[in-house]
């Protein structure tokens, strides 16, 4: 089985394409607040990301069914993207936060119990398994509509394994 049929059957990430793409990395160990970084790889008809964005960092698609397409030096790491989107594609990553050895990270959350500022957090990878320990900075609500972005800082080494956390009882 070919990678991309391996995206397309499990729908995990598994190399990087058009619509899965990195920041350039001097911007992004320099940009204050973070860059978004959106994986979206496939052709689908949705384009709240780029509606969502308020400085026009996600351009404006020419079709519906285009992937997202990021000009990263208006991008200010605000995350309204990720509650905004339906696939859980986008996050932030801040590789300026904290010490040499951190970073934070901005995740779409979805569920209950909702986790609680400066408590420890399981990073999960693509596939649900716990890379590394994290801890809660700060939950917002960016479009005041329940949908909650969660600021974790987690090893700076992890940030492109890490795409989701789960409360630790």
């Amino acid at each position: 089985m070919t990678e991309k049929e391996l995206l397309f059957n499990s729908g995990v990430l598994t190399e990087r394409c058009p619509g899965a793409e990195l920041p350039p990395r001097e911007l992004w160990e320099k940009k204050k607040n973070g860059l978004v970084v959106i994986e979206c790889p496939q052709r689908i008809p949705c384009n709240p990301c780029a509606s969502s964005c308020p400085t026009g960092a996600i351009r404006p698609f020419k079709d519906i069914n285009d992937t997202p397409a990021i000009d990263y030096e208006k991008c200010i790491g605000c995350a309204k993207c990720v509650a905004q989107c339906p696939g859980l594609a986008c996050f932030v990553v801040d590789l300026t936060y904290g010490e040499a050895d951190e970073a934070l990270v901005k995740l779409p959350f979805e569920m209950l119990p909702v986790p609680v500022e400066g408590t420890s957090v399981d990073c999960l990878n693509r596939v649900g398994e716990a890379v590394a320990k994290g801890k809660v900075l700060h939950v917002t609500e960016p479009l005041r509509d329940k949908t909650r972005v969660v600021h974790v800082v987690v090893p700076r080494d992890r940030v492109m394994d890490i795409r989701a956390v789960r409360v630790v009882k």
